[in-house]
């Protein structure tokens, strides 16, 4: 956590303490089985991203935060993204529609799952979006970034690298 705190501070951006939802993971726990219902690809499960460090960016295509942040994750998914860690992104949308629109619309190339009963969004701990989980290779919970970020800049990709325990070089290598 001291990482993150440390960049928090650097780059000036609010931190807050947030309370549990219901059935949050916390950091330090590890992700439960879930199915993950595909709005750009295949339904898959939480344990299919075992083995690899995993990014879940949790979002909805009507929060301003959200949009503005996906930009930076498309980039990051595109230089990184199945190398050394996998990104997704869970929406908290109702309308399923809306969701898999946007999706196409930002031509995002990283897997996007849709969570319309609030199963993941407890889970996660999703009481704000946007939020970043960043998980280990064998599904715990390392770190919870709360607001929307330019993932893609030297600073949080340094700061992915460093909580993943991983190197990783300009080109995503």
């Amino acid at each position: 956590m001291k990482n993150w705190m440390i960049l928090v501070v650097l780059l000036n951006l609010p931190f807050f303490a947030w309370a549990d939802t219901p059935g949050e993971v916390s950091i330090g726990g590890y992700l439960r089985e879930a199915s993950l219902h595909g709005l750009n690809g295949h339904d898959r499960k939480f344990s299919d991203y075992r083995g690899k460090p995993l990014i879940i960016n949790v979002w909805a295509s009507w929060c301003g935060p959200c949009r503005a942040e996906m930009g930076a994750l498309n980039r990051l998914a595109r230089r990184y993204g199945g190398k050394q860690f996998n990104v997704i992104g869970i929406s908290t949308d109702d309308d399923g529609d809306a969701a898999a629109t946007f999706v196409k619309r930002q031509k995002l190339s990283f897997a996007n799952y849709l969570d319309s009963h609030v199963f993941l969004e407890n889970m996660l701990g999703a009481n704000t979006i946007p939020l970043t989980i960043l998980v280990s290779a064998d599904g715990r919970v390392l770190e919870k970034v709360r607001g929307a970020h330019e993932w893609d800049s030297p600073a949080y990709v340094q700061a992915i690298a460093e909580t993943f325990g991983i190197k990783l070089g300009a080109g995503g290598k």
